[in-house]
């Protein structure tokens, strides 16, 4: 058996994490709430957007922390909207075949994705992925405490994880397949032995090109 490690964000659907958090932020239990939460979400945007240039995991920490306060049942209700709402009509058009390739060659599909737990679950059922890798939130008394639990999904963590979980499941990771739209995603596809570019930015293409990596484009 081997593994094909998907990120999903940019890479399955066109969607990103910010999102999804947007829906839960406008869709709180009064108005008063929803515009408290938009405003400090507003205020820390700035340091938000330097975040996601320097350092995948503080910008992850830094959206989540703006489900502090939320209370699991809500988050829980909502997560069904979330991905018929927001994520499903974002899904590439070639996704679901090029999973669905991996599936056939008899590759386990594993997620991994800074998406949260409970809405990436909801993902991976609609791919009939195998497995999932995503962020969680701490939970205290049933609401979130805008921390994420460790270990953070996010940039080069990603490539110790497909590691750990490769040799969990018993992997040769020399004949797993990873798959990615970004460039921050490097050190996940260096860590198996058949690394693939989806809906690449630039700089990945030309790292696809320059090394004759598989590259794919799902818009059509």
């Amino acid at each position: 058996m081997a593994g094909a490690y998907f990120d999903v964000d940019g890479t399955l659907v066109s969607t990103n994490l910010i999102q999804p958090t947007l829906f839960y932020l406008v869709n709180q239990a009064t108005p008063v709430q929803t515009l408290q939460r938009l405003g400090r979400a507003l205020v820390g945007a700035p340091r938000m957007a330097v975040a996601e240039l320097v350092d995948r995991r503080t910008f992850n920490e830094l959206l989540y922390s703006s489900y502090a306060g939320m209370s699991e049942d809500r988050l829980m209700m909502l997560a069904d909207e979330v991905f018929d709402r927001v994520i499903r009509p974002a899904v590439y058009p070639s996704a679901r075949d090029l999973v669905r390739r991996s599936l056939d060659a008899g590759h386990d599909v594993i997620f991994v994705s800074g998406t949260l737990d409970f809405i990436l679950q909801r993902v991976a059922d609609y791919f009939e992925a195998t497995e999932y890798i995503a962020n969680r939130l701490e939970l205290k008394k049933g609401t979130a405490t805008g921390k994420l639990l460790k270990p953070v999904v996010a940039g080069p963590e990603k490539a110790r994880l497909i590691r750990e979980h490769a040799r969990a499941r018993g992997y040769d990771l020399d004949h797993c397949h990873a798959f990615s739209d970004s460039y921050s995603d490097l050190p996940m596809l260096s860590v198996v032995g058949h690394p693939a570019a989806v809906n690449p930015d630039k700089r990945l293409a030309w790292l696809a090109k320059a090394y004759g990596w598989p590259s794919y484009r799902l818009t059509a």
